[in-house]
C-alpha cells in the first residue's frame, strides 16, 4: 500500500468514525429528551396531586375550625344569655361608683 492509498483509507475511518460520533449524539440527545419529557410529566403529575392533597386538607381544617368557632360562639352565647342578671345591684354598684368620684 503506497502513501496515497494509507491516508485515504484513514480518512475513511476517520470520516465513518465521525459518522458514528454524531449518531451516538443524535442519540444521546433523543433519549436526554425523552427523559425530559418523562421527568416533566410525573412532575406535572406529581404537582397536580400535591396541590389537590393540600387543597383538600386545607378545605377540611378550614371546616373543623369554622365547626369548633360555631361550638365555642353557641357556647359562650348560651352561658352569658344563662347569667341571671341582677339589675337592682347593678344600679347600685354604678351609683356607688358615679358618688365616689364626686
Amino acid at each position: 500500500m503506497d502513501n496515497d492509498e494509507v491516508l485515504g483509507h484513514l480518512l475513511k475511518i476517520e470520516s465513518e468514525a465521525a459518522a458514528l460520533v454524531n449518531d451516538a449524539q443524535a442519540e444521546a440527545d433523543k433519549r436526554v429528551l425523552e427523559a425530559e419529557k418523562q421527568n416533566h410529566a410525573a412532575y406535572e403529575e406529581r404537582y397536580h396531586t400535591e396541590g389537590e392533597r393540600l387543597e383538600n386538607e386545607f378545605q377540611a381544617l378550614k371546616e373543623k375550625i369554622r365547626r369548633q368557632y360555631q361550638t365555642e360562639l353557641e357556647s359562650y352565647s348560651n352561658k352569658i344569655t344563662s347569667l341571671h342578671v341582677d339589675a337592682n345591684r347593678f344600679s347600685a354598684l354604678l351609683d356607688r361608683f358615679v358618688t365616689e368620684e364626686a
